[in-house]
């Protein structure tokens, strides 16, 4: 069919490169959300208060955010798959680690050292696609890899139904070795793409190479990117992580008091508009251009936000969710190549880890804000500010320019 002609037309090395990132990120998700999904009842079991469980989340953005920078320079010296491989090992590793944890201190360490790898994973994939695809088509490329975060988020929360009533949260996390056999695929079948082999042995010192990102040619753009970014991520990790435990707290806590099945069933259907915003942002984004299509995203996730942040009926948050969803994670799918398309190839893996994970530093705060807030005034309030950071990362666009089409320097 003629609408999948550019996926055909792609060379092997490019679509094995993008099962690679869209695998190694789904399972990154799938990861990183389990402890979502099992909050709730981890809370009850270790006696954690709203603003504790919050600041573990946070914990993990801030290491994630620290692996992101670290696999961005490992990605641009040493490889792109060498350093995918290497971030899927430590988060799969201290996943399972988790469910081993005698103590909430020794949980927060497992979490930071599982943050480090997942940080890792999605600079080092991006760099991997954008460069193995042709820009008419790297909206849409990314807009898969991106896409399979909600397939891994769907499957954290089956996950989730099938073990926790059974084995607990701790069987939960067990589960989450299992991305660590996928790197045998990668190793046995990836290659690096040929751009990055071409300017390996022309690339810059770090110094020169930091010059490329806050030199007086991208400084300002750099700021922006990351303040747009920062905001993005504070309002998907202050929804997100708090979401199932919000569903599946007691109403006189504040939540909607859900089973932990129905609420799983509610967190998969979500996933749903996740994954369609996904991929519908690349196609979009590859006709209509990054700004126009972030900014659209942007506004109507706020106002879905403050929609949901109203309502308490399990019918209407069914309905509303995958509203939520789609607006208010889609726009991620440009972000990889709107960065891709910025920086040169000598520095583009550790320019998109800087302006991603810097951004992501910034949002550590959300599941600490929003859980203190939420303590304090209640989700539905806690849930506003979440909308106004989305409309804040809309305002930030207004200085950054188009980049579709641009052919990568």
């Amino acid at each position: 069919m003629k609408r999948f002609a550019w996926w055909k037309d792609a060379s092997p090395d490019a679509r094995r490169s993008l099962v690679a990132a869209s695998f190694g990120w789904m399972l990154d998700s799938f990861d990183i959300m389990l402890y979502a999904m099992v909050l709730a009842a981890l809370m009850s079991d270790m006696s954690m208060a709203k603003a504790t469980a919050g600041l573990l989340g946070s914990l993990t953005l801030i290491s994630s955010a620290v692996g992101g920078l670290v696999f961005g320079v490992i990605a641009d010296r040493f490889g792109r798959r060498r350093a995918l491989m290497g971030s899927i090992l430590i988060y799969s590793v201290f996943t399972a680690a988790c469910g081993f944890a005698p103590s909430v201190v020794m949980l927060a360490v497992f979490r930071i050292f599982l943050g480090l790898g997942m940080g890792g994973e999605w600079a080092s994939g991006a760099a991997l696609v954008s460069e193995t695809w042709p820009a008419e088509h790297r909206g849409k490329a990314l807009g898969i890899v991106q896409s399979s975060w909600a397939v891994g988020y769907a499957a954290a929360a089956a996950v989730a139904a099938i073990v926790l009533p059974v084995w607990g949260w701790r069987g939960v996390f067990f589960v989450g070795v299992i991305p660590a056999f996928f790197t045998l695929w990668i190793q046995k079948r990836v290659r690096e793409p040929e751009i990055w082999k071409a300017g390996r042995a022309a690339a810059p010192s770090v110094r020169a190479g930091f010059g490329e990102i806050f030199g007086k040619k991208r400084l300002r753009l750099t700021i922006l990117v990351t303040l747009m970014n920062a905001c993005t991520m504070f309002a998907w990790w202050g929804f997100n992580l708090w979401l199932p435990a919000y569903l599946s707290m007691a109403p006189d806590q504040g939540g909607i008091g859900l089973s932990a099945r129905t609420m799983s069933g509610l967190v998969i259907f979500m996933q749903a508009g996740m994954w369609l915003g996904y991929i519908t942002f690349g196609f979009i984004s590859d006709r209509l251009g990054r700004k126009r299509s972030y900014v659209g995203f942007l506004i109507a996730a706020s106002v879905f936000m403050l929609l949901y942040s109203q309502t308490r009926q399990p019918l209407l948050l069914l309905i509303l969710g995958p509203f939520v969803a789609f607006f208010g994670t889609g726009y991620f799918t440009g972000f990889g190549a709107l960065t891709a398309e910025i920086y040169p190839t000598a520095v583009r893996a550790t320019a998109q880890g800087i302006t991603y994970n810097t951004g992501r530093i910034v949002s550590a705060a959300a599941p600490f804000v929003i859980g203190s807030l939420a303590q304090k005034r209640g989700f539905g309030f806690s849930f506003i500010l979440i909308a106004a950071a989305f409309l804040a990362a809309a305002v930030f666009w207004i200085g950054i320019p188009e980049t579709k089409g641009k052919a990568l320097d």
